[in-house]
């Protein structure tokens, strides 16, 4: 049994479909497929069952997924063992969105300065999404927000940035006073769901801001060039400045503001990817030291 088909399998259930898990693995929807049937011949059941254009396992299929997972980071952690004195291999590594852009780039550029042959494979989405990606050690890590409990045993979260929150506004209102731009302009509100939009959902509670609502969306970059081209105003973490600063869009700080959404790495601590995570870990300090905030 090869662990590529074990690992084929995973991605139709993880994904819902072949057609999704196939463009994530950079297959044919037939190969994909041709995959999954030879691993059903060799295990001598139907794993996957297609309802319509998704699909769901079957019961045999349930039964074996969580032992799949585990043999394929098995696998990938005798790999990394193999090559315990140089980190060969490939380290999973999840990164939320709204930090995707910044962060990845910048953190990427210096591991692979200090480990040219390390292969990174990073997969992007929501905190919830690579926390339970983490924890299902899917990935090896994660730079996501906080979570909200306590970690479960044997993973750690180290904190390494902080965003605390400020106003965003059109260029011409840098010398407006910012609770008057959330009580008078349009508002573009950060998706409550997420935690930077709950914690700015907080702030106005606290001040008893009332703003005129116009937009509540779950993505930082779309808000930043909302707010470039006039069409309101928000609260939002101060994820990405240097970028912000980019579009002329005055950022405002905000009185006696303590709220912040912190970001940091989600691990499993005895993983053999230990060495790179802590690397990483060391470097994303580095490289977001604490900020001294907007101008």
């Amino acid at each position: 049994m090869e662990t590529k088909y074990l690992h084929s399998f995973i991605a139709v259930i993880e994904h819902g479909s072949f057609a999704e898990a196939a463009r994530r693995l950079n297959l044919t929807p037939a190969a994909l497929a041709a995959r999954v049937k030879t691993l059903e011949e060799d295990i001598g059941a139907t794993l996957i069952a297609r309802a319509g254009r998704s699909v769901e396992p079957t019961e045999a299929g349930m039964k074996i997924i969580e032992r799949a997972r585990s043999i394929i980071n098995e696998t990938r952690d005798i790999r990394a063992i193999a090559n315990n004195d140089e980190p060969l291999g490939e380290l999973r590594l999840g990164v939320t969105t709204s930090t995707l852009a910044q962060l990845t780039p910048l953190l990427l550029k210096t591991v692979y300065v200090l480990h040219p042959k390390m292969k990174i494979f990073v997969e992007s989405g929501s905190s919830s999404y690579l926390y339970q990606r983490a924890v299902t050690r899917s990935i090896d890590a994660a730079i996501m927000v906080q979570p909200l409990y306590p970690a479960p045993k044997g993973f750690e979260w180290e904190p390494v940035k902080e965003e605390p929150l400020v106003v965003i506004a059109p260029h011409e209102m840098r010398a407006a006073d910012p609770h008057e731009l959330l009580n008078n302009q349009p508002f573009l509100r950060f998706d409550r769901s997420m935690r930077g939009g709950h914690i700015a959902e907080l702030y106005l509670r606290k001040h008893r801001i009332f703003p005129n609502e116009r937009l509540e969306i779950d993505t930082l970059m779309t808000i930043a060039c909302l707010v470039r081209d006039g069409v309101g105003v928000s609260l939002i973490p101060d994820w990405a400045p240097d970028w912000v600063n980019s579009l002329n869009v005055a950022r405002l700080a905000l009185p006696h503001n303590t709220l912040a959404r912190n970001i940091g790495v989600f691990w499993y601590v005895h993983s053999p990817h230990s060495r790179i995570v802590r690397t990483i870990i060391e470097n994303s300090r580095k490289l977001f030291p604490k900020s001294a905030g907007p101008a």
